[in-house]
């Protein structure tokens, strides 16, 4: 998933095409975990590097499209830019690693609270390290958050490092992405191009060595893998265009399509236990993302 709030924005005004873009790459996102689901009987290493090697060349299509080859061209030469972007590629990939073996393992739910706790840390993150000012509903918002995860670490005997993960790793990712001076196509196409080398080489390993999924064992995994490219690039591109064309608010508030929709396949398809504990932390941040939302609806109305 993606919620990257570094994407520049054309104008400070919604279209409807941008809110198409967006409202689709969300939806795509929210079913993710019935894709995931289907491949759950690969292992999670094996997923991501498919996802990484086939979203490469869907990727450098769109570039040469948008004739934006050249970006990547002066990013090669840069040392600076390429160490930055091989941190966010590290990034991506212990997300994606943790959000596929959560939905495989049965943590959907949990998958869906890291992605609601997510505009919470990114809010900590920017006031941590950009010393951004936080809004008294803010800080409302990050201490109702907080006080979940404690819920839930309490009822579980330890933290829920699922979530926590997906939020962390995502939310860094976002604050490191903001300083990467590419655009959202361009930094996402130079992520998988430093990931695929060592993605390709383990594909190859496990095929050579009878272990891979990709043509052993039946046509079903093979499209399935080899779609791992589509369902990775192709939503993130779509959100990415269209973020251009949204307010941030607008889109701060979508952001909760994909989570939203996670939770209700985990707990109505998925059929995942929905304990007391959730019973209580789950409201508890769907309230401070409502105090976060209004707080940026607020800022948004008062610019």
């Amino acid at each position: 998933m993606s919620t990257d709030a570094s994407v520049p924005l054309a104008k400070n005004e919604d279209s409807p095409r941008g809110f198409a873009f967006a409202l689709t790459a969300y939806l795509l996102w929210g079913f993710l975990p019935i894709y995931m689901k289907a491949v759950a009987h690969i292992t999670p290493a094996e997923v991501i590097a498919h996802r990484i090697v086939w979203s490469l060349p869907l990727a450098g299509i769109v570039l040469i499209v948008l004739g934006r080859t050249q970006d990547i061209r002066a990013a090669l030469r840069s040392p600076r830019m390429l160490a930055m972007a091989a941190l966010t590629a590290s990034l991506i990939t212990v997300n994606w690693g943790t959000y596929v073996w959560a939905i495989g393992a049965g943590h959907s739910l949990d998958a869906a609270l890291g992605y609601f706790i997510n505009p919470l840390f990114s809010i900590f993150l920017g006031a941590v390290f950009l010393k951004e000012k936080l809004q008294p509903l803010q800080i409302a918002a990050i201490a109702l958050a907080a006080l979940a995860v404690a819920i839930l670490a309490l009822d579980s005997g330890g933290i829920p490092w699922v979530a926590l993960t997906l939020a962390v790793s995502w939310g860094f990712y976002a604050l490191l992405r903001k300083t990467l001076p590419l655009g959202p196509n361009q930094g996402f196409f130079l992520e998988v191009l430093i990931l695929s080398g060592p993605a390709l080489l383990y594909i190859l390993y496990l095929e050579f060595g009878g272990q891979g999924h990709l043509y052993r064992t039946g046509l079903a995994d093979t499209t399935l893998l080899l779609g791992c490219g589509v369902i990775t690039a192709v939503p993130l591109m779509i959100y990415a265009n269209g973020a251009k064309l949204l307010k941030l608010s607008t889109i701060g508030i979508m952001q909760y399509i994909a989570p939203t929709m996670i939770f209700l396949i985990a707990v109505f398809v998925f059929h995942e236990p929905f304990g007391t504990a959730r019973m209580i932390a789950f409201p508890l941040i769907w309230a401070g993302l409502f105090l976060y939302s209004w707080s940026m609806l607020k800022g948004s109305r008062g610019r």
